[in-house]
């Protein structure tokens, strides 16, 4: 018997890196996943990886786009007819500079995505079926949203809201849906490569465990917040950074 047997999982952002991996871990464990993309192609490719049709669904769109929301939504509960859990992984960071520097529109479009489109998939999921049967949400945060991030300001920024976000929604949707956050550091992802890619070695010397994380590490926690063991979790944020907050302030 797997965790997620007889479940549904949504999960967005997941034709590679981490969505991809938890899309993964929880098919692995007796679960469905509906998993989402922008492109199609490399969105059919994950889903083949995944065991094809009855195990996987595929729907391509824009994550902040309403009616790619309510696609998604019908399709999940017409093809496998629940959804059990919801996870909130799309994120964009178009963006590297001091936040003083970055305009308006852009940082408003950072906070569509990684803030309002993950509100209104928390909702849709709400209203289409946790309302009445329950669920599970977990929401991917950053480790950038706990503290200062020079360089990647406003996404920190948006991670920080998402953050707070998940415990107000933790609050509120009690005692039937759980809503929990993971805040990875960096994680060795297509999505994360300007961060490490010239001085990788350099920057998992900063680490405490002496290497970056990867989507596995980010895959293990999700499923283990969104499976029934974390039943007494919840408006929690759990942090995977391979001890780097450890060396704050260590000489």
């Amino acid at each position: 018997m797997g965790r997620f047997d007889g479940k549904v999982a949504i999960i967005t952002g997941a034709s590679r890196g981490i969505g991809f991996a938890a899309a993964r871990r929880i098919a692995d464990e007796g679960g469905r996943v509906v998993i989402t993309a922008r492109k199609p192609e490399p969105l059919a490719k994950a889903v083949a990886e995944l065991g094809g049709a009855g195990t996987a669904l595929g729907i391509a769109g824009k994550a902040h786009d309403a009616e790619h929301r309510a696609e998604v939504i019908e399709r999940t509960l017409a093809e496998f007819g629940r959804i059990d859990v919801l996870v909130n992984n799309t994120g964009i960071n178009p963006v590297f500079d001091a936040i003083v520097n970055v305009e308006p529109a852009a940082m408003a479009k950072i906070f569509e995505v990684n803030v309002i489109a993950a509100m209104a998939w928390v909702s849709a999921a709400y209203h289409a079926w946790m309302k009445e049967h329950g669920g599970a949400v977990v929401n991917v945060a950053s480790l950038a949203g706990q503290h200062p991030s020079p360089g990647i300001a406003v996404y920190g920024a948006s991670k920080a809201a998402l953050i707070n976000l998940t415990g107000q929604l933790a609050y509120e949707l009690a005692p039937g849906i759980r809503v929990n956050a993971v805040a990875p550091a960096v994680v060795r992802t297509s999505f994360a490569t300007a961060l490490f890619a010239e001085n990788e070695a350099e920057v998992a010397a900063g680490y405490p465990l002496r290497r970056l994380g990867e989507p596995e590490d980010v895959a293990a926690a999700i499923a283990y917040l969104a499976s029934d063991e974390a039943s007494w979790v919840t408006g929690q944020t759990h942090t995977l950074d391979g001890g780097r907050t450890l060396s704050a302030g260590v000489e």
